[in-house]
């Protein structure tokens, strides 16, 4: 017995429906069509993202203050992951605020990297304290936990980002307080 038209008509729909929601998976599953592809194991970190070109940026902040914000004059590290999602290596070449007198890319040592720093193809490369990162010079204002600042990074290849980097919240010890 054949079904009437408007069960047909349904049924119809209902496969249309069910096609569309399982290319949705499979082209999620499969990474196409944005960053989704990237991953990187669970962690809990403040920061921004963005991406430029193959470059996507992960984790993007200013360091923690300590003791108090950051002063007007004082130099100031931020950090970010850097994941180069090209077949060509690129290169960090600079990065500036409009917070502060001059950024700079420094090694380990914090001495000035005038070269950039290397992002290797398929690799992540960490501006991490103790390795190279960045540091904003004489900074114009005070900073503190939570705050935004207009941020820029210039790559080799894939161009310029400008985005907004907060300044990392302090995060204090997780003891009992005397009044609980």
């Amino acid at each position: 017995m054949a079904l009437p038209r408007a069960t047909r008509s349904r049924s119809a729909g209902l496969r249309r429906v069910l096609a569309a929601a399982v290319l949705a998976v499979a082209l999620t599953a499969s990474g196409c069509g944005g960053d989704e592809d990237f991953s990187l194991p669970d962690w809990d970190a403040p920061g921004q993202n963005a991406r430029v070109g193959d470059i996507m940026i992960r984790y993007a902040h200013v360091a923690e203050p300590k003791g108090g914000p950051w002063q007007p004059g004082e130099d100031v590290p931020a950090y970010a992951w850097l994941y180069n999602k090209s077949g060509e290596a690129d290169r960090l070449v600079g990065a500036s605020t409009p917070h502060a007198a001059s950024v700079d890319i420094v090694g380990p040592d914090g001495k000035r990297l005038p070269g950039g720093v290397d992002v290797p193809a398929n690799k992540l490369v960490e501006l991490e304290q103790g390795r190279a990162h960045l540091i904003l010079r004489d900074v114009r204002e005070k900073i503190r936990g939570g705050d935004f600042m207009a941020f820029n990074m210039r790559f080799e290849n894939a161009g310029t980002i400008s985005f907004n980097i907060q300044a990392q919240v302090p995060a204090y010890d997780g003891s009992a307080s005397p009044t609980r």
